[in-house]
């Protein structure tokens, strides 16, 4: 069973106000969709994020500032501090917690500057939005193993690096052309591609489009 985190439902107290420190951010806006009078729901969603937040009018009863802490997990804290402080926001200085990631049961749990070893998951900064909702920025630069899910989406391409595969792709269905008879190009081109977008080599790439081009197809 395949689960993801799609959306964490914050709550606010004045919508817009809120919508405007998000647009800051730099969050994507999904949705801002107003039934009526009683109902309003906004949505967005971080650079890169597969997960969003929900907040508005009418969403929940929840308390403003009642959630603990959001993480958004970057590359570098330290950048991504400077690009937050850059669009107006208040960022915490880079720290990182005595006891590990999270822990907060010590005394004094953060510790100012980053994790002395450099680790990932160890250095964090900190905000929060217009109604308290705390905000942390966790560095994570190579995940632990088993960490990562594997992909099922074809990874986005550049038009220039798309032009250079397609000429790629022709080179080498001309040669399958030379030696077979009439067919449909799109029908060898699209094992072709789908082979190297997955790291297959231009021959392995050519050798399955033969062989799906031959008697593989369903």
């Amino acid at each position: 069973m395949d689960m993801k985190l799609e959306v964490v439902v914050i709550p606010v107290s004045d919508v817009d106000r809120a919508k405007t420190f998000y647009e800051k951010l730099g969050f994507r806006l999904d949705i801002d969709y107003v039934a009526n009078e009683n109902f309003r729901v906004i949505q967005f969603t971080p650079p890169s994020s597969e997960a969003s937040i929900i907040f508005g009018k009418g969403i929940t009863s929840a308390k403003s500032g009642s959630p603990d802490s959001l993480v958004l997990a970057v590359d570098d804290v330290g950048a991504t501090r400077d690009d937050l402080i850059a669009r107006g926001v208040n960022v915490s200085e880079v720290f990182h917690y005595a006891g590990g990631p999270f822990n907060n049961s010590v005394k004094g749990p953060r510790v100012d500057g980053r994790d002395p070893e450099g680790r990932s998951y160890y250095s964090f900064a900190s905000f929060e939005d217009p109604d308290g909702n705390g905000w942390l920025l966790q560095e994570i630069k190579k995940r632990l193993p088993g960490r990562e899910w594997k992909s099922t989406r074809a990874q986005a391409m550049d038009v220039a690096t798309l032009s250079e595969l397609l000429h790629e792709t022709e080179e080498h269905h001309g040669q399958y052309e030379k030696t077979h008879g009439k067919h449909n190009w799109w029908e060898w081109y699209a094992p072709y591609l789908s082979a190297r977008q997955n790291g297959s080599s231009p021959e392995e790439a050519s050798a399955a489009a033969d062989r799906y081009m031959d008697g593989g197809k369903k």
